[in-house]
């Protein structure tokens, strides 16, 4: 028979080898934690290779310190969950694109104008990546590869969609991408059907004119931003888009402006209204006897959205105001 004396050395005893094997448990897990930490960095720091238009370029597993350069590379990201820790200045009240949320853009620095950005600036934010297009900056795409990974498609605007998977692949955020993708085909279905169907779409001819300071007024054609919006959701366009250069705007004078006549026309302004004609021309007669006026299917629109916002953030947003104008 055991004695209690024996029993309580034996239970001291276990107590002791629990509380040992609990106290190296727990140097095991910090030891499991720092080791896995150390994994993920390693990782995140891993090399792939991206094919650009410049080359191929050297980019890390995960970026976490991205400078984008345009509106559009601004989208790309935002839209793909990732906050730049950099962008170029816009036209808008804040310098960011007004459709993206201020809110997660607050922290986020200006580096300048899109088309002079500031290289020293770009390299105080010391980016592991940085978002651009040989467009608008191939000049100076010898500079920025020193501060850091630079991945440029060709151009801007037209290829939005296309871009959009280059700045996923450089950011490691293709199934991020192709959600998206999906959201958005399901997001046009959706205005195509409020519309009344696809016929009913192809049926209304809708135009973009846009004031600029400082320039002719611009119908836009078939080959750029809006087109593609416009084109996604089925909807028509009148005969005059046919003669834009290289299919992306014609230029006409205040005077002619009756070449944009449609059933429905959208506009927006860049710059001072006067300036870009369009007090001028909202005001005048010739305007105000196009058959879309006087049918009360006339809408403006903000140019930093329809014409520059460039992306699947802004063009879930044009759909949006589409749908709200032409079910009106």
């Amino acid at each position: 028979m055991i004695s209690n004396s024996l029993r309580r050395r034996r239970a001291a005893a276990l107590a002791t080898v629990v509380a040992g094997a609990l106290a190296l448990t727990a140097c095991g897990s910090d030891s499991d934690s720092g080791t896995t930490k150390e994994k993920k960095d390693a990782k995140a720091a891993e090399k792939r290779t991206l094919k650009t238009v410049m080359g191929d370029v050297q980019v890390i597993a995960e970026p976490q310190r991205v400078v984008v350069l345009d509106t559009a590379e601004l989208d790309s990201v935002m839209t793909l969950g990732v906050k730049p820790v950099g962008t170029t200045r816009t036209d808008s009240a804040t310098g960011f694109p007004a459709h993206l949320p201020a809110d997660q853009l607050k922290d986020v620095k200006l580096v300048g104008e899109m088309t002079t950005p500031n290289l020293e600036a770009i390299a105080a934010l010391k980016p592991d990546l940085i978002l651009t297009s040989k467009l608008r900056h191939g000049d100076k795409y010898a500079e920025l590869k020193k501060i850091a990974p630079t991945v440029m498609t060709e151009s801007t605007g037209l290829p939005w969609k296309e871009n959009f998977l280059v700045h996923a692949e450089a950011l490691n955020k293709q199934d991020e991408a192709k959600k998206t993708v999906a959201d958005y085909t399901a997001h046009v279905a959706e205005v195509t059907k409020a519309l009344g169907g696809k016929e009913k779409a192809a049926a209304t001819e809708v135009n973009m004119v846009r004031f600029v300071e400082g320039a002719d007024i611009r119908i836009y054609g078939k080959e750029n931003y809006i087109g593609t919006v416009l084109a996604d959701v089925g909807l028509g366009r009148p005969a005059v888009t046919d003669k834009a250069e290289d299919g992306f705007m014609l230029n006409v004078s205040p005077e002619k402006i009756n070449m944009a006549d449609a059933d429905v026309i959208f506009h927006s302004t860049i710059g001072d209204p006067k300036k870009a004609k369009a007090t001028e021309v909202l005001g005048g007669p010739v305007w105000k006897n196009l058959a879309a006026v006087k049918a009360g299917k006339v809408f403006s629109v903000q140019d930093e959205l329809w014409i520059q916002g460039i992306g699947y953030s802004g063009a879930d947003k044009i759909l949006d105001e589409l749908q709200a104008a032409l079910t009106k």
